[in-house]
């Protein structure tokens, strides 16, 4: 069963209650429900109401229950069933059904009369994503699917099974990373010594197993060497790496690509072969609804059995497509312990960089980016145009509605604009002498052509809950930080359909903070092709690396080029997360996990909780 069929335990907390007034808890009978034990359970693990997401629900299991308790406590909704039980299965439901995005469960009187247990409840796809500690995914076994009440019809608590998501699996002939280090020069040549033997007689099998670091049990040493291979290259591999001195490595920021970067099966060679990213593109995906499901297929399609409904440059396809990829490469970086200090999306790029710096949810972000292309497919077709040219250059060839689209670099604007318009300004720029390339792209994203899709956004972003950045946002419709004022504007982000992406002033602006590690989680490598022409990371005070390849290249390469991403991370002196980074070669969403279920009829509350661990690999580490 899919991630997307499951919701997941991702804390747990008993509180005794044996201090409570005489009539309650004190005569073992059960403590009653109040609104203040509401407020305990909102501060259950530590964190403020303030911190949680926009749509936490609150779900009270209780034989009885205070006249005060109101369905609505500290600005959440509280939900009231008779028994723990219920209150899990009412939760279970109504986060699948996407109308909560956290689930506190407060069973009153359990496991025992005077305590009360709270799980936090998340849908699981989203909860893996996000390197959620998973203790286990609620078994609601026995509910007839299609009935909203059946929950009242069953009294007795779901049982915790552990968290089943594929498992291992390894290709003798696949791509696999090999990392070493040593304490200095001569120690790290001493290792790699060791290593180059080790792999030169290692029968292809045994490859995909070797440590992902040598050596093993240690603290990484200063002069580290990465090199990406197979096993019978691995031996002139090893020989040619090249060792880097590691000092205070350079902050990592994540760029975040927009359209024109999407093409057919962009980053499929990860989906199905690294949990982390499944998990991710999955529940974006779900979060779509039936749209989700037809995104996916056209995706995964493999033009012999099937071919796309829609195309990939069709905003319907390639923005829901390019925001799930974006997304879960960025989940996939944080899943390797990375920390990234910074986010810079470009065009649709920008609203993946609000879910990372914590502006919107990503339930949230979703229905943005719904509503966004729901408006965008009314607009006559129109396209864009990349210009070899700077921004002056181009103003005096302006006609209609065409219109500065984005700066991107020095010599590098885009122009778009409704379909007649922009093609006779093309032929203009090409008999002057400008270099003019078609864009990818079937509507007029960035132009005045846009605006009746920007005020209709713009109404339905009102009921978002928007909050400042938590994480510096750099934004290339201000050129710089965004600022709190503006991510609380729902006029601000309605109307980037229309107004100019200024991507280089964003990116002098986020290069003059510090010397930078950029990666661009995203396909194509459009952003990184920018950066390379940067001041900064021409004279390398800073670096870009690209998480995809530059041009499709199939599955193999797919994994390739992240795992040469993760080898610089490595290189620059990161620490990460080995078991994480090793999945990509020895997990498969196909492959059986591992066997471990407890006794079938285990209350969530006294089931030997499952240690978290995810496709039988690691423990995962709570955000």
């Amino acid at each position: 069963m899919p991630l997307t069929e499951h919701t997941a335990v991702v804390r747990r907390l008993t509180v005794s209650t044996k201090g409570a007034p005489a009539g309650e808890a004190g005569r073992g009978e059960p403590v009653t429900a109040t609104a203040a034990a509401v407020s305990a359970v909102l501060r259950a693990f530590g964190r403020s109401p303030e911190d949680l997401p926009a749509r936490t629900a609150v779900f009270v299991g209780a034989a009885r229950t205070a006249a005060g308790l109101g369905a609505e406590h500290e600005g959440f909704p509280v939900h009231t069933a008779s028994s723990p039980g219920r209150a899990l299965r009412r939760a279970h439901r109504e986060l699948l059904a996407k109308n909560v995005d956290l689930a506190l469960v407060a069973g009153f009187g359990e496991p025992r009369a005077e305590a009360v247990t709270v799980h936090a409840v998340r849908r699981a796809a989203e909860a893996v994503a996000d390197g959620d500690s998973v203790l286990g995914v609620l078994d609601v076994s026995g509910e007839a699917p299609g009935t909203p009440d059946t929950f009242d019809d069953f009294d007795d608590t779901p049982v915790v099974r552990p968290l089943r998501h594929g498992g291992r699996s390894t290709d003798p002939g696949g791509v696999r990373l090999l990392l070493w280090s040593g304490r200095d020069e001569a120690d790290e040549a001493r290792v790699r010594g060791e290593l180059r033997p080790m792999v030169d007689r290692l029968f292809p099998e045994a490859f995909p197993v070797l440590p992902t670091a040598v050596p093993c049990g240690q603290e990484p040493g200063p002069v580290r060497a990465a090199v990406v291979t197979t096993a019978d290259r691995a031996a002139p591999a090893v020989d040619g790496a090249k060792a880097a001195v590691t000092g205070r490595p350079r902050p990592v920021a994540l760029l975040f690509p927009g359209q024109g970067s999407q093409h057919t099966a962009m980053a499929a060679g990860l989906y199905g072969r690294e949990p982390v990213f499944t998990a991710a593109m999955d529940a974006v995906l779900d979060l779509f609804g039936e749209d989700g499901e037809d995104v996916r297929a056209d995706w995964l399609a493999d033009g012999a059995t099937r071919t796309p409904k829609i195309g990939i440059d069709d905003v319907r396809r390639a923005q829901p497509l390019l925001f799930a990829v974006d997304y879960a490469l960025g989940r996939t970086v944080l899943g390797w312990g990375v920390r990234p200090t910074a986010f810079l999306g470009h065009s649709a790029g920008e609203l993946v960089a609000a879910v990372f710096t914590g502006v919107v949810s990503l339930p949230d972000a979703v229905g943005m980016m719904r509503e966004r292309v729901r408006y965008a497919v009314e607009i006559p077709p129109g396209g864009m145009l990349a210009v070899g040219s700077s921004e002056e250059e181009l103003r005096p060839y302006l006609r209609g509605d065409v219109a500065i689209a984005a700066v991107n670099a020095g010599r590098q604007t885009m122009l778009a604009g409704s379909r007649a318009p922009l093609d006779e300004v093309g032929a203009a720029l090409r008999a002057d002498g400008h270099t003019v390339v078609a864009v990818p792209a079937t509507s007029p994203f960035h132009c005045p052509a846009m605006a009746p899709a920007s005020e209709a956004v713009e109404r339905a972003y009102r009921g978002v809950r928007l909050r400042p950045p938590a994480l510096p946002l750099y934004s290339g419709y201000t050129g710089g930080p965004l600022s709190p004022e503006d991510a609380l504007r729902p006029d601000f982000w309605a109307r980037q359909l229309t107004d100019t992406v200024y991507f280089r002033p964003a990116l002098d602006e986020l290069l003059a903070a510090d010397d930078m590690l950029l990666i661009e989680a995203g396909p194509r490598q459009t952003l990184t092709a920018f950066a390379r022409r940067h001041q900064a990371v021409r004279l390398k005070a800073s670096a870009v690396v690209p998480m995809l390849p530059a041009r499709p290249g199939g599955p193999g390469e797919d994994r390739r080029s992240v795992l040469t991403a993760a080898a610089r991370l490595w290189e620059e002196g990161h620490g990460l997360d080995l078991d994480a980074v090793s999945r990509l070669w020895n997990w498969s969403a196909d492959a059986p996990p591992a066997p471990e279920t407890p006794a079938p009829g285990t209350p969530v509350a006294e089931a030997s909780a499952p240690d978290g661990r995810f496709g039988g690999r690691r423990p995962l580490t709570a955000v």
